[in-house]
């Protein structure tokens, strides 16, 4: 069987409802039955749902939060964080205020957003926090920032990606089927991946990344696909994604996820 098993959560764990199937969650309880390991692996902050979700699913296991830039651990909280060099942040901040585009500031586990956009107020309502407006300049003074997210409409996200290539960061793109036509620009430090994140837990548990299973659907899991021994892609997975995976399983509205838990009990390392 996979040792590890890492999983994406929006379009992978959770559909349009936002919550996890309970044929998902006895997918994964049989998973730890059998001495596997299991990982979320998202760019959500290890708070709110994502939290609560990391917690049921390994609870006494590392988590890749921020699109890699952080793991953290379930039980003890420890986080690991790749944190962003403040000038950076405040470059960001400003170009962002320049095209009215909502900015997020996020530590390892808690955010801020300075902002009464709707697209602000549905994305806390996502993540299962209370909307609260906060002073972003204040938040990027006095919290390490692991990660800056730019949530704006489908149609400019390749306006985003263009506008933070100069800063020498790197932007990932993700979207969740419970905020349909909304993207989420994740900018992080160079070098930051959930490939990395992933890299970084399967280092502390003794695997090789080839002993790994990442199971996920959008433009910012694929680094994982491609650095994992056994990627699998669900049934509603961007083309990229279907492309780099060595196993296709059901979509999320039919309990994908479930099926790759099932699947990694049969499988074993790919040397």
């Amino acid at each position: 069987m996979i040792p590890l098993v890492c999983l994406d959560v929006d379009g992978t764990l959770v559909g349009s409802s936002g919550v996890v199937s309970d044929a998902v969650w006895s997918a994964a309880d049989s998973a730890r039955s059998r001495g596997q390991k299991l990982a979320l692996c998202t760019a959500r902050g290890a708070f709110g749902s994502s939290w609560e979700m990391a917690q049921r699913l390994d609870p006494d296991g590392w988590h890749v939060f921020h699109a890699g830039a952080a793991i953290v651990h379930a039980r003890t909280a420890e986080a690991i964080g790749q944190i962003i060099d403040r000038r950076h942040v405040e470059q960001l901040m400003a170009l962002a205020a320049e095209r009215s585009w909502v900015t997020e500031l996020y530590s390892a586990d808690t955010y801020a957003v300075d902002s009464d956009d709707v697209r602000a107020i549905d994305h806390a309502a996502l993540m299962g926090v209370p909307f609260e407006r906060h002073d972003a300049a204040l938040f990027a003074a006095t919290n390490e920032i692991v990660r800056v997210q730019l949530v704006v409409a489908t149609p400019e996200t390749q306006a985003v990606t263009d506008a933070v290539e100069p800063t020498g960061l790197v932007a990932t793109t993700a979207t969740s089927p419970i905020m349909p036509g909304t993207t989420f620009v994740s900018v992080t430090r160079a070098g930051v991946t959930k490939a990395t994140g992933i890299s970084a837990i399967a280092d502390r548990l003794g695997y090789t990344l080839s002993d790994v299973m990442m199971v996920g659907d959008g433009h910012n899991d694929i680094p994982a696909l491609a650095a994992v021994g056994h990627p699998v892609a669900m049934g509603n997975a961007v083309a990229e994604s279907k492309a780099l995976a060595r196993h296709h399983v059901a979509t999320v509205a039919d309990d994908g996820a479930a099926e790759a838990l099932a699947l990694s009990a049969t499988l074993g390392d790919v040397g």
